[in-house]
């Protein structure tokens, strides 16, 4: 994390004679943060699903806020081809306003999914997302939900346009003076379209997670209750991306 900061500038003068030195003219930081980071995970795992066909995936991420609780950024994966018809990169652009009162932090926003070489296919969609949160001490809850209206991106072949309604609750607990969190997830996902392989379906998992300086190291077993094949018309090597596993992954924030 790198707060931006305007330079501080000091002056002092002295003469023969005693001068009183002029005070730091320091000038106000910036209301401007820019954070980022990369993560290096065994697996890409959205609501469940894995999009790297149980493979390893680079990521990145660069956000800019302001001390208003206005935000703007972007976060980009690798994927395999079956998420996208032969696309290798989601890249999610996102914007959003976010408030913390009494302890309670209020976050929604606009995320909008574009999969670049998708060969002519319309995959890209938007999503809206509010989420709240609150802390009791070391122990966190939250909850949300992600919702689309209907588009082509979302289409899972029995309709033209397709929405999504996602909802998810997380619990979570910070060991004191250890650097390590355990967060809970189960989320639901409550329309049947393209991202969802055409069903309805439950998706939850437990992350453990170690913070040491500017690196978190994370193990997470995910599953969920349904049956998916990454390339269910055959051209790959099959899997089901939706059966239980581990998810280990390094980032690095700045």
């Amino acid at each position: 994390m790198r707060a931006l900061t305007k330079a501080c500038v000091a002056f002092a003068f002295g003469t023969m004679a005693a001068v009183p030195a002029l005070a730091d003219d320091a000038a106000p930081p910036s209301p401007f943060t820019i954070t980022g980071g990369a993560t290096l995970t065994s697996d890409y795992r959205f609501r469940g699903l894995s999009q790297t066909n149980k493979r390893f995936a680079i990521q990145g991420t660069i956000g800019v806020s302001h001390e208003s609780g206005l935000y703007v950024g972007t976060w980009g994966s690798s994927i395999d081809d079956y998420v996208a018809n032969g696309g290798d990169q989601e890249i999610d652009l996102y914007a959003g306003y976010k408030k913390t009162i009494d302890g309670t932090t209020i976050d929604g926003g606009l995320l909008y999914y574009y999969y670049p070489g998708s060969g002519g296919i319309n995959s890209d969609f938007f999503e809206p997302y509010v989420n709240v949160s609150h802390s009791f001490g070391p122990v966190g809850v939250k909850v949300g939900t992600n919702f689309a209206w209907k588009q082509h991106g979302l289409s899972d072949g029995t309709a033209d346009r397709r929405g999504g309604f996602y909802a998810y609750v997380e619990p979570s607990f910070a060991i004191p003076n250890t650097g390590l969190t355990i967060t809970g997830h189960v989320g639901r996902s409550f329309v049947h379209n393209y991202i969802t392989f055409g069903e309805k379906y439950t998706d939850w998992s437990v992350t453990a997670a170690y913070t040491w300086k500017a690196l978190t190291f994370s193990a997470a077993y995910v599953d969920t209750n349904k049956d998916f094949a990454s390339y269910p018309l055959g051209g790959g090597k099959n899997r089901d991306i939706s059966k239980g596993g581990f998810v280990g992954g390094v980032s690095v924030a700045f």
